[in-house]
Parts: C-alpha cells; structure tokens; sequence
C-alpha cells in the first residue's frame, strides 16, 4: 500500500497539507517498505483560501491509502477522504521511518477497520461474471 507524508525536510511529517513543500510517498508491505518518490511544490503555499494549490496534491497522492500530516483544514481533508485517503495527523513532527515501522507492526497483527479499509484501496479487484 502507498503511503504519503506531508513534509518540509523529506526526513519528518513536519508540514500542514496545503503548505507543505514536498510529499514522500513509500510502498509499505508486510516485509517492509521502500521509498517511491518526492513530489515537490512551488508558489505561494501558505496562501489561505487559494483552493487551487490542492488539485496537484491531491493528484500526487490519488493512489495512496493514507496520508500523513501535521495539520489539515477542512477543505483538504474532505478532498483527501473524497479520494478514499485516510488523513492521520501527527501532533508533533515525527520521522517517517519511525511512522511506517509502527504503520507495519499495527499490519502484522490486527488491523483496525479503518485501516482494513485503506488496505482494500489496494487490493485486486476481481470480476465475477454469470453464464
């Protein structure tokens, strides 16, 4: 499942959604996770109301189950949900590496719902046809 991480520094979820300069996105698994890509953005990201400085964050992240951040206002969070993104919020910078070791313990035992959720964003879908 992919994973996105708000953040200034690519080293810790360290930035509000709508303000951050980068997003980090990790391939996580059961055995492990790996670094994908860093999308970087540019312009005038603190600018309050400017709604349009969303659409390519949440184009970056479209394919990730989870998204980490330290802040979210509400329109951004109900465009990341409206993605089938669930938003986590951190209350203090935290390293990535820290946030998908615990990501995949919670993974090897049971799962809470919403995160069973999150994992069927990643699963194969299959058709059942009818003779």
């Amino acid at each position: 499942m992919k994973i996105a991480f708000a953040t200034q520094d690519l080293k810790r979820v360290d930035a509000h959604f709508g303000w951050a300069r980068n997003i980090a996105i990790y391939e996580l698994s059961p055995e492990g996770h790996h670094f994908l890509k860093a999308v970087e953005f540019a312009g005038d990201l603190q600018e309050d109301g400017n709604e349009d400085k969303l659409a390519p964050k949440i184009e970056a992240i479209k394919d990730c189950a989870i998204l980490y951040v330290a802040a979210i206002g509400g329109s951004g969070a109900a465009r990341v949900v409206a993605n089938n993104i669930h938003p986590m919020k951190v209350n203090q910078p935290e390293a990535i590496e820290d946030l998908l070791g615990r990501l995949r313990e919670v993974l090897a035992g049971t799962p809470p719902p919403w995160l069973r959720k999150a994992l069927a964003k990643d699963a194969p879908r299959t058709l059942d046809f009818e003779d």
